[in-house]
């Protein structure tokens, strides 16, 4: 679904600019993710597994190409 649009990105950016925003990108979205089971108590364990659930679901929808 987005493949093609992260594909253009790294073409534009060039692979070192883009995997340095992609790589601020993820670490964002894991903090709102650590910031989200914080607040709702949730174990560490169980943060764990919804990152792993958020990076299988950007490989699905084609984030990470």
């Amino acid at each position: 679904m987005f493949a093609p649009i992260v594909v253009l990105l790294r073409r534009l950016l060039g692979k070192a600019k883009f995997n340095q925003l992609r790589g601020k990108a993820i670490a964002i979205h894991a903090q709102a993710i650590t910031n989200f089971c914080d607040r709702l108590g949730i174990e560490s364990k169980e943060k764990q597994n919804l990152i792993r659930i958020a990076r299988d679901n950007g490989k699905r929808v084609g984030l990470l190409a």
